[in-house]
């Protein structure tokens, strides 16, 4: 029996009483603390449709994020880099034509429960809104992720469906690649790059959004974004300390 097994061992020194929990613990926070910091730059939906002037939910001044974002990718040798694209299907649950008597920019309650912010129809799988800017500078080994291609279900984060129930495949893309830190700019701040940031965070990733690569759809949203991140431990710093944080 047990006892039988515990008398025959030989007695624990008083310096070797951790318990084996504690230990797989501490060697787990260790490895992590020892592996080498790994940064990728993630894009979220610098797409035609966000951009003025002519996008279907073009964001304010949203255009203004290209040439930040193409000089954090030109004058820094990211270990990733990601672009999200918001791809939706023509008859998704998000798109204002698709809920009779709803109205656009009007949370509404889909027949699941869940809430759903009404939009103007936006990034059509294939269509001229959904393409990527052509301002924005990708090179061919970035990596571009699809999100919101479910009909039933909205998709603000790079990472998960609104519903938490479905994931894209970036969370596996940054692992393969070995990062271990991540810096969110694009499109809007208040939404999409938002809650990217928020799920990059929740699932272990040292997290920073770049204030001046990032717009938001509206000021009272990222208001409340701004806080949501703080209260996350979420840094929101320029591109300036940006470069001035990675020169060191």
């Amino acid at each position: 029996g047990t006892s039988e097994i515990s008398e025959r061992a030989p007695p624990i020194r008083p310096l070797e009483e951790k318990p084996i929990l504690s230990r797989v613990i501490a060697a787990r926070m260790s490895s992590k603390a020892s592996m080498p910091v790994k940064r990728a730059l993630l894009i979220i939906d610098v797409q035609n449709d966000f951009c003025p002037p002519s996008g279907s939910l073009k964001v304010k001044d949203g255009t203004d994020v290209i040439p930040h974002i193409n000089k954090l990718k030109k004058e820094y040798k990211w270990d990733l880099v990601c672009a999200s694209q918001d791809w939706h299907p023509s008859d998704h649950c998000s798109f204002v034509s698709n809920n009779k008597g709803a109205e656009p920019f009007t949370e509404i309650t889909m027949k699941s429960g869940s809430k759903q912010m009404m939009w103007p129809v936006h990034c059509v799988q294939g269509s001229k809104g959904a393409k990527i800017h052509e301002d924005l500078q990708l090179n061919s080994n970035d990596i571009i992720v699809k999100k919101g291609t479910h009909q039933r279900v909205d998709s603000y984060s790079a990472f998960f469906d609104n519903d938490k129930k479905t994931k894209t495949e970036l969370n596996e893309v940054l692992q393969k690649h070995g990062i271990t830190d991540v810096y969110v700019a694009g499109l809007a701040f208040d939404f999409c790059v938002g809650f990217s940031a928020l799920d990059a965070k929740s699932i272990g990733y040292e997290t920073t959004v770049v204030t001046d690569a990032t717009r938001p759809v509206a000021e009272e949203s990222a208001a409340s974004m701004r806080k949501e991140l703080e209260e996350a431990g979420i840094r929101q710093i320029s591109t300036k300390d940006v470069f001035a944080e990675l020169s060191k």
